[in-house]
């Protein structure tokens, strides 16, 4: 991997900052293509002299993309979106990157799509990874297809959103489809797997990897350990019937709304990987639980910080 050139479209963002340091860690040059490049300047100090490279692009707009893929070796595609135009962004700007990289001679191209995708799934979100993957396909067959479950991590808007919704809510935590299942896998796990495949790529061309942590757990489940961890045992999880949860979707175009219409009607479905499908031991990564990592950072929502036991009651 020493001294390849890989282009992380979106490397600025919550997985792809890991991916970043594990590549600069392994010796490759990195190059990070955002929209706007200085979001993504905390990485430099990563790598050593010269090692980092930062230009601007934007996937929806064809004519950026050469300028960021001159001379790469692999291409890896993180941009995504959990409400808006997913036409836009998942379907017809991961083909523009990839009809881009096959252009400019890129030898291996790695989409990260989701857990669930499927273009008869419930939301237009996963449909619109579904049909992302295929465009990728389309241009570059060979192309290696990488679908993480829930990704939880210091930095997370899931585990940390719920966390401080515990944390403020006075009495009772509402959750919404209490019984929807999630397989939560750690972002450094799923930035390994990335990491190995780009630096490994013949053994992955072609290939579908599902990746998710060794639990499988429920919305309520999660909720449940959160309050838990943060010192917040005494408080109880209401249970908001489906009838609300929907009208409470319906909502969901206002600003500040909890939750759009689309991603309640991908909690129909259980975000959980596929038994049989290829995933974190055909890199041999064994995937860490939430319990093992999750309290490192979670100690800010307890009410005395880290001082706070984690089974405090909430003073």
């Amino acid at each position: 991997m020493k001294d390849k050139l890989v282009t992380l479209f979106g490397g600025g963002g919550f997985l792809g900052r890991y991916v970043a340091q594990d590549l600069l860690k392994a010796g490759a040059r990195v190059r990070i293509a955002e929209r706007n490049p200085a979001d993504a300047w905390f990485i430099k100090p990563l790598g050593n002299l010269g090692q980092t490279q930062f230009v601007s692009t934007d996937i929806t707009k064809p004519e950026t993309l050469p300028r960021a893929l001159h001379g790469t070796d692999v291409a890896i595609n993180f941009v995504g979106l959990l409400k808006g135009d997913f036409e836009a962004v998942h379907v017809k700007g991961a083909g523009n990157a990839a009809a881009a990289a096959k252009a400019a001679g890129v030898s291996d191209f790695i989409q990260i799509s989701s857990v669930g995708a499927a273009q008869d799934a419930p939301s237009h979100y996963l449909r619109s990874k579904a049909d992302g993957e295929a465009a990728v396909r389309a241009a570059m067959p060979d192309a290696v297809i990488v679908r993480p479950s829930i990704v939880f991590g210091p930095e997370d808007g899931f585990i940390n959103r719920f966390a401080t919704i515990a944390r403020l809510a006075p009495l009772m935590v509402p959750v919404l489809k209490p019984q929807a299942k999630f397989q939560p896998v750690y972002v450094a796990d799923v930035a390994e797997a990335v990491t190995k495949a780009a630096m490994e790529p013949a053994a992955c061309r072609g290939e579908t990897f599902e990746l998710g942590g060794p639990q499988v757990l429920s919305m309520r489940a999660i909720n449940r350990y959160i309050l838990d961890t943060i010192g917040k045992p005494d408080k109880d999880i209401l249970e908001v019937p489906d009838a609300i949860g929907s009208a409470m979707a319906n909502l969901g175009f206002l600003p500040g709304a909890p939750i759009t219409r689309d991603q309640w009607l991908s909690l129909s479905k259980d975000n959980v990987v596929p038994e049989g499908a290829k995933g974190f031991a055909a890199f041999g990564i064994e995937p860490r639980p939430l319990g093992a990592v999750a309290e490192k950072w979670l100690v800010q929502y307890r009410t005395h910080g880290r001082f706070a036991g984690k089974t405090a009651s909430a003073g």
